[in-house]
């Protein structure tokens, strides 16, 4: 295993600093919103349970990823 080398830090001046201002979008802004439909769907327990399962592993919401893999599949298929 290799010896992490030790960060060391001095204090001394860094030079001029150059402050700019915030170009980064606020979160809100960084993942599109599409316009949602409600809808009622009757799903086997089979593959509640499967996405339920895999949505706690990664900790994440068992309808989105549902609702992301019908979204690929209708992307894929409409092209």
């Amino acid at each position: 295993m290799k010896k992490r080398k030790k960060n060391s830090y001095k204090e001394e001046r860094i030079g001029k600093v150059k402050i700019i201002p915030d170009f980064l979008p606020p979160p809100n802004k960084l993942v599109p919103k599409e316009e949602a439909v409600k809808i009622t769907l009757v799903l086997s327990k089979t593959s509640v349970d499967f996405f339920k399962h895999l949505a706690e592993e990664n900790h994440t919401h068992y309808q989105k990823m549902i609702r992301t893999l019908l979204d690929k599949y209708a992307a894929f298929y409409s092209q």
